[in-house]
C-alpha cells in the first residue's frame, strides 16, 4: 500500500494501529497512572548523562494541522507523554510561537516528566537571541530549556561566522553556564561539511542531523550512464557528521528519517514508514524526532519503538542502497534549497 498521501496514510495508520499496539505493548491501560509507565526504550544522551526514549515527538506538524485547535493539541501532546514520548523537540519559528504554546501547556504541571529541546537561528543578533529566549520561556511556561539548538547551520560560511567570539555560540555558551539551557547544540539539514567542522571545533552537547536511509552518497558512472552507489565520493550525514559526534562523545539526534515523507511508498525505491524509524532507530543515535498529527499515529510509532529490533547491517546496507540511488540527489537538492521551517 502506497501511504504517502495524508489520506492513504491516515486511513493505514487508523487500520493497523490498534493491532500493533496490541501486539507490542498488550492492550493499553485505561488507569491515568499505568499509562505513564514508560513503554518506550531509552538511550543515554551522549555526555549530556540524560536518559531519552528513542521516539521523540517533533511538533511542526502540529503548527500546521492544528492551528485554532488548541485543545486538540495539547491533548495530542499530553497522550504522547503519557506512552513514554517525554522529549519534545520545537521552535519558535513553528507557527511564530504557536507549538511552544502548545508544548507549554502540556507540560505545565509535569515539567520534570520532560525533556525539551528547541531552537534559535544563528543569524541573530544578541539582542534578537536573548528576546527569542525570553518569549519562549514564557510560552513554555519554564524557567530553563534541557537543549538549546543553534537552527539550520547551512554553510561553512556559516560554521566561520557563528563560532567567532561575541557570535552567537558566545552566547550560547553563557546561558549553558547560567543554566538558562541545560545543553546546548546544533542543527542542520542539508549539507554535511559545515556542521561536521562546528562539531569538530566547539564545545557542542547533541546534534540534531538529517539521517535517513536514502543519504548514501551516488556518483554518476559515464561507463553507464547513470548513477551508482559511491558513499566515499559524496559526503552524507551518516558518513562524516555522525562520526564526528561520536568521537566526542555527543548526543545525536535523528530528523527528516523519511526525508519529509519523500521516501514513503510502496514502489521499489521507497519504503514504508516503519522500516525507515526501525533504519534511522540502528544506527548510533539516541532518539529520532518524528512529527505526528493524529493520536492513531502517535499509538502506532510507540507500538515500533517499544517493540524496536535493531536491523541488521546487510539490511541496512541493501535498504540505503535501494533508496539513495533513486532518492538522493533529489533528496540533498531539496535540502539545500528548500526554505525549512523546522
Amino acid at each position: 500500500m502506497n501511504i504517502s498521501s495524508p489520506m492513504t496514510r491516515r486511513r493505514y495508520l487508523a487500520l493497523t494501529a490498534a493491532a500493533a499496539v496490541s501486539t507490542a505493548l498488550g492492550t493499553f491501560p485505561l488507569n491515568a497512572a499505568e499509562r505513564k509507565k514508560p513503554l518506550i526504550p531509552k538511550r543515554v544522551l551522549g555526555r549530556t548523562g540524560v536518559e531519552v526514549p528513542i521516539l521523540g515527538f517533533g511538533t511542526f506538524p502540529l503548527s500546521v494541522h492544528y492551528r485554532n485547535r488548541d485543545d486538540e493539541a495539547v491533548q495530542m501532546l499530553q497522550h504522547g507523554i503519557d506512552l513514554g514520548i517525554t522529549y519534545i523537540d520545537t521552535a519558535t519559528s513553528y507557527g511564530a510561537g504557536w507549538a511552544q504554546s502548545m508544548v507549554g501547556r502540556a507540560i505545565k504541571n509535569r515539567r520534570k516528566e520532560v525533556f525539551v529541546a528547541t531552537k534559535i537561528y544563528g543569524t541573530f543578533t544578541y539582542d534578537e537571541i536573548m528576546r527569542n529566549l525570553e518569549g519562549t520561556l514564557e510560552r513554555l511556561q519554564t524557567d530553563y530549556i534541557d537543549l538549546l539548538y543553534i537552527h539550520k547551520l547551512q554553510s561553512v560560511e556559516e560554521a566561520d561566522a557563528f563560532g567567532k567570539k561575541g557570535a552567537i555560540l558566545d552566547t550560547y555558551y553563557k546561558l549553558r553556564e547560567q543554566k538558562v539551557a541545560r545543553f546546548i547544540g546544533v542543527s542542520a539539514h542539508g549539507d554535511p561539511i559545515p556542521v561536521t567542522l562546528f562539531i569538530e571545533r566547539h564545545d557542542l552537547d547533541c546534534v540534531l542531523l538529517a539521517l535517513n536511509a536514502a543519504m548514501q552518497g551516488v556518483v554518476y558512472d559515464t561507463g553507464i550512464n547513470s548513477f551508482k552507489n559511491d558513499p566515499t565520493s559524496r559526503p552524507s550525514f551518516e558518513t562524516i557528521a555522525l562520526p564526528a559526534a561520536l568521537k566526542k562523545n555527543m548526543g545525536i539526534l535523528a530528523m527528516k528519517v523519511s526525508a519529509q515523507g519523500q521516501l514513503i511508498g510502496s514502489a521499489p525505491e521507497k519504503a514504508d514508514i516503519h522500516t525507515l524509524l526501525r533504519y534511522a532507530w540502528s544506527l548510533p543515535i539516541t532518539s529520532s524526532m518524528v512529527g505526528m498529527t493524529s493520536i492513531a499515529e502517535i499509538e502506532q510509532n510507540v507500538a515500533w519503538a517499544s517493540a524496536f529490533q535493531a536491523m541488521p547491517p546487510n539490511e541496512m546496507r541493501e535498504l540505503s542502497d535501494r533508496l539513495s540511488f533513486a532518492n538522493k540527489l533529489a533528496i540533498d537538492s531539496y535540502f539545500a534549497n528548500h526554505n525549512d521551517i523546522c
